[in-house]
């Protein structure tokens, strides 16, 4: 009968620390009892801000700027760079609605799924979309294309290496800290390299979701992809292996890299702290009505006032009324005129 797998790492004193630090840093968010507003806008933030730095690790070339504003216009003709950020940001949030929802279920068809969202549009070849890869994959230097830096594992392998991972990280939730899963998770899924295109996009995404589904509380606020991206070549040089997968197989260990990963937590919390509004900035309680607009734009985009009467009994004066208060908040602004006006979230800068 097979072992199971079972990654090698130390908790090291540094660990404790930067996991303690990250205890005490969403105690101090928390503690602040942000209103759902600045809750929704702090959510906003971080989603636009994970879908540049995921893809900007990638070598998407756009700044965040105009990832902000691709994702808060809709724009018919788009290109692939564009495309891009889209789909991340879709995927992030089918995956917030799942983890919100107690849906998320880590296992091979969401990961396929997954993959299959971030790629969508992008690759030619229908047999690399939402599948297993079935072909032999070699990561090369992106400085030195003729120098083959890391081969991963063979096709035939992928499918049971990543069976024995999520088993690992499912068996484990509640008994492990989720700092600690979702870092093996990151890694060994990189590693492992289970498709042909994508595999850093989606790694990052679903470990996004173990952490929201181990219980890290406030994990849509953050992005730690945005500590990675300020230094990609010591995200790769950490996260990835140098040499043929079977040779290094049995001496990988986890322990820095986890001191690396939790520092990425760490980090972007702090710098959420910094950002927070003062308690005199801070908006008044808002009606349920008006955050079921803010629940719909944060869902599709964008609503009108078609759209918003569709799902609200209030009358066409009192609809008109939540529009307003909602502008004048500065928490969503109209774009459009006449029957082509419509509202969508205020870009946080």
């Amino acid at each position: 009968m097979a072992m199971k797998w079972k990654p090698e790492y130390r908790i090291s004193d540094k660990l404790l620390l930067i996991i303690r630090g990250i205890g005490e840093s969403i105690g101090e968010i928390k503690a602040y009892h942000l209103p759902d507003t600045a809750l929704a806008k702090l959510e906003l933030n971080a989603r636009e801000l994970s879908s540049f730095a995921s893809t900007s690790i990638e070598g998407n070339p756009l700044p965040l700027t105009d990832v902000k504003q691709l994702l808060k216009n809709r724009k018919e003709n788009i290109r692939d760079t564009e495309r891009e950020v889209l789909n991340y940001n879709n995927a992030l949030q089918k995956l917030y609605r799942l983890v919100g929802q107690g849906g998320f279920e880590l296992n091979i068809r969401l990961l396929e799924k997954i993959q299959g969202l971030v790629v969508d549009g992008l690759l030619d070849n229908p047999s690399h979309i939402g599948a297993i890869r079935q072909d032999p994959v070699i990561i090369r230097n992106p400085r030195k294309i003729d120098e083959i830096t890391f081969i991963p594992p063979d096709a035939k392998d992928v499918e049971y290496l990543t069976t024995e991972l999520m088993n690992f990280i499912n068996d484990n939730v509640g008994k492990i800290d989720p700092i600690i899963l979702a870092g093996i998770f990151h890694r060994q899924n990189v590693i492992i390299h289970p498709f042909i295109d994508g595999n850093g996009r989606t790694t990052r995404l679903l470990t996004t979701a173990i952490l929201g589904r181990s219980g890290l509380d406030l994990f849509k606020i953050f992005s730690f992809e945005n500590y990675y991206n300020r230094n990609i070549t010591r995200y790769f040089k950490a996260v990835g292996l140098e040499g043929d997968y079977y040779d290094l197989k049995d001496n990988i260990n986890y322990s820095s890299w986890l001191e690396y990963f939790a520092e990425g937590i760490l980090d972007e919390l702090r710098r959420i702290i910094k950002i927070l509004p003062t308690k005199s900035q801070l908006s008044p309680r808002l009606e349920p009505h008006h955050q079921q607009i803010l629940d719909y734009i944060d869902q599709k985009g964008s609503i009108t006032q078609r759209e918003y009467q569709e799902i609200s009994i209030r009358s066409l004066a009192s609809r008109k009324l939540d529009f307003e208060k909602l502008v004048s908040l500065n928490l969503i602004e109209q774009k459009g005129r006449g029957r082509g006006t419509y509202y969508v979230a205020t870009v946080v800068n």
